[in-house]
């Protein structure tokens, strides 16, 4: 490990806005945050919203700024490139954003019942070999409802065709409330609706514009948006329909597959 990435780790181990938890206290069902991230980390009783996936954290410090009358958390395993948005957070003063590292296939094990109002799913990997692995998936999504309020809002910022076309048909088999949809963001008007929630909405993808997808859009591949609501009732089903698979697989680099659709 290069002495770069090792400087980055001991400074998120001091960084006050970080919350590590070793495997085997997660394991063991000790994690001390879980139910009191409000009252011992963020001392407020406001909305906590995720960012799973969240790389350097630009949406999660973003929002954090956007809306201060909301706490924001940053989610992923990557240490040096949270590092980024956590040390911008913490120079800034930033009372509403903190950044936990972890596995996200665990995410269910760090928050109690009803402890989380939204989450933002930013370029995620498409993961087109295996729906279980997609963070848009029902298996995810059950995992979600662990610890989401009742009708809680999932957002999908993404660049693949493939992963936006199977959270499409995901949220049409189990008939879950869209609250906005459209597959180019900053050029698609038309198809999004007038009402407050969806403008909010609309305001909050548009606004922040990451890294990776300022590559994308330089590419010429427009960037698609999804906001539904997750009920905490009914059974969820995986979709049965064979999507188109994506032409490259990052930074516009050509798939490896010959395969060119998949479930």
């Amino acid at each position: 490990m290069g002495k770069g990435k090792l400087a980055k780790f001991a400074e998120m181990a001091q960084n006050p806005l970080v919350v590590e938890c070793p495997f085997a206290v997660m394991q063991q069902g000790n994690f001390n945050m879980r139910g009191r991230w409000a009252s011992d980390f963020f001392h407020n009783g406001n909305p906590i919203v995720l960012e799973l996936g969240c790389g350097r954290g630009e949406y999660t410090v973003g929002l954090g700024r956007l809306f201060p009358d909301k706490n924001y958390i940053g989610v992923d395993i990557k240490g040096a490139r949270m590092w980024t948005g956590a040390r911008e957070a913490l120079l800034g003063g930033m009372q509403n954003v903190g950044f936990l590292r972890t596995h996200i296939e665990f995410i269910q094990q760090f928050f109690v019942p009803d402890e989380v109002s939204e989450i933002w799913l930013t370029f995620s990997d498409p993961q087109m070999k295996k729906a279980t692995k997609r963070l848009s998936s029902t298996w995810f999504l059950q995992r979600y409802r662990q610890f989401m309020t009742d009708g809680g809002l999932i957002h999908l910022k993404t660049d693949s065709n493939f992963l936006f076309t199977y959270t499409e048909e995901m949220l049409r088999a189990n008939a879950l409330p869209v609250l906005c949809q459209t597959r180019d963001l900053y050029a698609d008007t038309d198809s999004a609706t007038v009402d407050e929630g969806e403008n909010v909405a609309l305001r909050s993808a548009r606004a922040i514009q990451t890294y990776y997808e300022q590559m994308w859009r330089g590419r010429g591949i427009p960037i698609k948006y999804l906001c539904f609501r997750l009920p905490q009732q009914g059974n969820l089903v995986e979709p049965d329909v064979e999507i188109p698979l994506d032409e490259y697989r990052s930074y516009c680099r050509t798939k490896r597959s010959n395969l060119e659709t998949s479930k």
